[in-house]
């Protein structure tokens, strides 16, 4: 039994770290520690707030009120100038009132209509950011792939310099080489050392941005799992199709548009006339003198028709109206902009994919090219020096090239999700 409660920590253990290795619970993590997410979150429920606050002009409001009035009358006389003793009055006045406004010339429609297209535009603003959050913790999560990659082929360039300057002290010393092949060794050697100062100092900076992003504590990133896809688009044509309906920023355009249209008939509406109606009861204690309770109930219709307000309303609605129009042109505006951004990205996305395997192919020339080149040299041919540090150093950019060719092809295929719309963490896969 205890043999098995072990085992079962063990394999709880073990997928723990193959979790926390794996892109998904860095996104994960980003989702839940993003403060910019978590800001737009609050800031969606704050909107939608806004339509209870429109509705509430259709309901009733009720209000209740209290007074009490204590008055003392003083040197009172009748008429035929005879004096009146003093007295006190002390009254409480206690009331209800409805009021419920009947007609407001669409005003409340419009409002609330307003407000429903504003908690809509604030669910795409928190859909874009969380694309935005996505596409950043990944560029960083494979950045730091890449940059703990380029340490480690900068690292192992310098052991190799390091052998080979061994290697020709020891030539030099029995005449097979001349000091000036030495020398080339070692002016690599630094040059090795240096590069590998940049790749450290870079790789830092990479690691502190992933942290930031995700909020998550990380020794290195040599155990991350690199097998992530994103669904996409199979043509040009079908991506621009989807970026147009699906594309955060254009939605938010759109909306933009249709908020101002509301908005324009909300400054239409007050120009109409308006009703409501009020409906009132109070009770009176000690009235008065003579009167020591008084009950009453009231109802008033108002019905209200602003006829001139200096201006006012109609420059409003001129403004309203010429807001619409800006609006109009920016949506249009984003959807040529959609088109053409789908566009580039799209390119981006196939040029990556070809430089890819163009340096694939350029690596494993470049293996071959340098192994036999050491081979040939370590064995005592014609081979110089300048040779086998030229091959080496073509071997290491290749390296380096091939791992950011990596880094940039997956990151070009996130950005293309997040271009057209359907970036989401059901979207990946691994």
């Amino acid at each position: 039994m205890k043999l098995l409660i072990n085992i079962i920590l063990i394999l709880l253990f073990f997928n723990k770290l193959v979790a926390e290795n794996h892109l998904q619970f860095f996104l994960d993590a980003a989702f839940k520690n993003n403060l910019e997410l978590n800001a737009e979150r609050k800031n969606q429920q704050s909107i939608k707030e806004n339509i209870n606050i429109s509705r509430s002009e259709f309901l009733p409001s009720v209000s209740f009120s209290g007074s009490q009035t204590s008055s003392e009358s003083t040197s009172k006389t009748n008429q035929s100038g005879a004096k009146l003793s003093d007295s006190n009055l002390d009254s409480e006045t206690t009331t209800i009132s409805v009021d419920q406004k009947i007609f407001q010339g669409f005003k409340g429609y419009n409002s609330l209509k307003k407000s429903e297209l504003e908690f809509k535009q604030a669910d795409h603003k928190l859909k874009q950011t969380e694309q935005q959050t996505i596409l950043d913790t990944t560029s960083a999560y494979f950045d730091f792939i890449f940059k703990t990659k380029n340490e480690k082929f900068n690292l192992s360039n310098v052991f190799l310099f390091e052998r080979q300057v061994e290697s020709d002290s020891a030539r030099l010393q029995k005449g097979e080489i001349t000091l000036t092949d030495l020398a080339q060794s070692e002016s690599s050697l630094a040059g090795a050392n240096a590069d590998l100062i940049k790749a450290k100092t870079e790789l830092l900076s990479s690691k502190t941005n992933f942290e930031r992003i995700t909020k998550e504590k990380v020794l290195n990133a040599n155990s991350f799992d690199e097998q992530v896809d994103v669904n996409l688009p199979k043509t040009l044509q079908e991506a621009i199709n989807t970026a147009k309906l699906s594309n955060s920023g254009l939605l938010i355009a759109k909306l933009d548009y249709q908020i101002s249209e509301k908005e324009l008939n909300i400054e239409k509406a007050r120009l109409s006339p308006s009703a409501s109606i009020n409906y009132s009861k109070s009770e009176n204690k000690d009235f008065s003198s003579t009167i020591d309770q008084l009950d009453q109930e009231n109802v008033k219709a108002t019905v209200t028709w602003p006829i001139v307000k200096g201006g006012e309303n109609i420059s409003s609605i001129k403004k309203s109206s010429l807001n619409k129009q800006r609006a109009l042109l920016l949506a249009e505006d984003a959807e040529n902009k959609v088109v053409t951004n789908t566009t580039n990205v799209w390119s981006k996305y196939q040029s990556s994919q070809s430089v890819l395997r163009a340096i694939e192919a350029q690596l494993k020339a470049a293996e071959i090219a340098n192994e036999g080149i050491t081979l040939e040299y370590d064995s005592g041919n014609t081979r110089t020096t300048l040779e086998v540090i030229q091959s080496t150093s073509l071997l290491l950019d290749a390296r380096i090239s091939f791992a950011k060719a990596e880094r940039d092809y997956i990151i070009s295929k996130f950005e293309l999700a997040f271009q057209i719309g359907t970036l989401s963490l059901n979207s990946i896969s691994s």
